[in-house]
């Protein structure tokens, strides 16, 4: 079989849109709501569509115990209640903060490439640096990396998923079973830290997550491993698939990547057309709570409901030749980060890090292009939409 391709999703998307903006997948078990306005009102209506989709998965340990502060899967008050804990040790200015040491990392990755004609992207830049970054921000040895890059290649990658393999079968028995060994590494590692900082506390995030307080109610070291884990995972992987999907619209757009190197500061807008054009996660589940109406769907109570990204930030409703990719797209409301209570907490520092890393790549070099001598490989698309090798060829400014 072959594998699934990124041109493969988005014909599946718009073929699938010809159904109408929202309605009952049958090969998917659940109901698809590709517009822009339709997931929008999905994201933002927590009570209706709830982040809980824990009675759809089969008991497991690890699982259970990585969901207690996994509030991206939380409603309202437990996800209020973690998530105020979690936003008085993230904080903006911590994020701010970040930039000269964010800036020093890609200098001293970029370094190590001295002299070389050809690197991986991925390998020496993309991966290396937000993971150093979050893992420095969360006391966490960066030296253990490939660790970290073990456990997401083992949960972000899922060969099976596609247009006939719904959610509700890629959360079963078999499916749990996989990713149960990398879940209990990453538990216990997880733990063993956070118990560390609980008796030492440092300088750094988790400490402050320890001793964060809010009316008198502290984390528990169970609510913490889903957070850091989540953080550490989630906070570099998406940085890691921009930086990747920056520089292949780049490639495939060589007159915008023109634009770009001519006025730096259209960089910022770029990366945001790169967050709509190749979104990351393709797409976020809900579960109906009690019967409801989008668009002019009649969801039943208990339906899953799957507001599809990739599909929303092409809307043609509200982007102007969605398929093109045009650095001067302005508004550019895409839903990459979410919506509503749970749009992604770690967005300010993905945005900074991409930023500061491809204005650093192009200065210097003055070509970068993909490798045509060697081949690039991807996640599954329809898990995420990312490049997990990219070689590039490349002359210094």
């Amino acid at each position: 079989m072959t594998a699934p391709t990124l041109p493969d999703l988005y014909e599946w998307l718009e073929r699938s849109r010809r159904d109408g903006q929202v309605h009952y997948d049958e090969r998917q078990q659940s109901w698809a709501v590709l517009g822009h306005p339709e997931a929008a009102a999905v994201l933002t209506d927590p009570a209706t569509f709830s982040s809980d989709l824990g009675d759809l998965l089969p008991r497991q340990e690890d699982m259970e115990l990585f969901q207690r502060g996994n509030f991206v899967r939380m409603d309202p008050p437990q996800h209020d209640r973690l998530r105020r804990l979690v936003s008085q040790a993230f904080t903006p200015k911590v994020v701010a903060g970040l930039a000269p040491r964010i800036e020093e990392v890609t200098s001293e990755l970029l370094d190590a490439q001295a002299g070389e004609r050809r690197f991986d992207l991925i390998d020496d830049l993309a991966y290396p640096l937000p993971v150093i970054v979050i893992a420095e921000l969360l006391g966490i040895p960066a030296s253990d990396r490939p660790v970290f890059r073990r456990w997401a290649d083992g949960l972000f990658e899922r060969s099976n998923a596609g247009p006939d393999e719904s959610l509700i079968r890629m959360m079963d028995d078999d499916a749990l079973a996989a990713v149960a060994p990398v879940m209990h590494e990453m538990n216990a590692y997880l733990l063993a830290h956070i118990r560390a900082r609980r008796a030492s506390p440092a300088d750094d995030l988790t400490s402050r997550l320890v001793m964060a307080d809010g009316d008198g109610e502290r984390l528990t070291d169970e609510e913490i491993v889903g957070f850091v884990g989540l953080l550490l995972l989630a906070g570099h992987i998406t940085t890691t698939a921009t930086l990747g999907n920056t520089v292949l619209c780049f490639e495939a757009h060589p007159d915008a990547a023109a634009e770009v190197r001519a006025d730096p500061a259209l960089l910022p807008a770029a990366i945001e057309e790169v967050l709509r054009l190749r979104t990351p996660f393709p797409r976020l589940a809900r579960r109906a709570t009690t019967a409801a109406t989008i668009g002019e769907a009649a969801i039943p109570a208990g339906a899953v409901v799957v507001a599809w990204l990739a599909a929303a930030n092409r809307d043609e409703r509200i982007f102007a030749e969605p398929d093109r990719f045009d650095v001067h797209r302005s508004p550019n409301p895409h839903l990459t980060f979410g919506h509503g209570i749970h749009f992604c907490v770690g967005a300010p520092l993905a945005r900074l890090e991409a930023k500061i890393a491809m204005g650093m790549l192009l200065d210097r070099y003055r070509d970068v292009t993909v490798d045509a001598d060697a081949p690039i490989a991807f996640r599954n698309p329809w898990v995420m939409i990312s490049p997990t090798r990219l070689p590039l060829a490349v002359n210094a400014a």
